[in-house]
């Protein structure tokens, strides 16, 4: 009787390793999102990084017109994918402002003329704190603002080509 005792340990064993399996196969997401979605934005003054554009400032945000804010930089990899997705939102109607994430005004200068320039306005963001105080962990990061200056929605990535349209489409509904 005490025979089937022996085989208790190796049960266990297997019931813990298909456990594990189990998750192995679903890895849990581990996107970062804003607690800020919902909320207004904060108050912030960032000077302009490029000549001939203006910085950005929170006030511009309540302003009565819906926007983004892309958050990016010009050392980032996925900012060049997500490029394109931007330049067709802005052939769409949709203002954007950028806010540069340590950056110098040449590398952004170069990353423009390269990638094209979506932007209204570029914000210098030279050691992260607006890009913290809005809940970003990262870039690119893309932002709703409805025209009370209230987060709708956030955008953790880059934009996809088959992500403009839902994008184009909350930034309608935040009107």
């Amino acid at each position: 009787m005490r025979r089937w005792l022996l085989w208790l340990p190796l049960l266990a064993l297997l019931v813990v390793l298909g456990f594990a399996a189990r998750e192995l196969m679903k890895p849990a997401d581990r996107t970062v999102y804003s607690a800020m979605v919902g909320q207004p934005v904060p108050d912030f003054a960032l000077p302009p990084l490029v000549p001939g554009k203006p910085g950005v400032a929170a006030a511009e945000f309540r302003a009565g017109q819906p926007r983004l804010i892309n958050i990016f930089a010009s050392w980032c990899i996925p900012c060049i994918a997500e490029a394109p997705q931007l330049m067709r939102l802005k052939e769409m109607g949709v203002p954007i402002e950028g806010i540069a994430i340590r950056d110098t005004p040449s590398a952004v200068t170069a990353f423009l003329a390269r990638n094209g320039d979506p932007y209204r306005a570029i914000g210098d963001d030279k050691v992260s704190r607006v890009q913290l105080s809005l809940g970003s962990s990262g870039v690119p990061e893309t932002f709703i603002i409805d025209g009370q200056g209230k987060i709708v929605k956030q955008h953790v990535g880059d934009i996809r080509a088959d992500e403009v349209d839902a994008i184009y489409q909350a930034w309608r509904a935040a009107r």
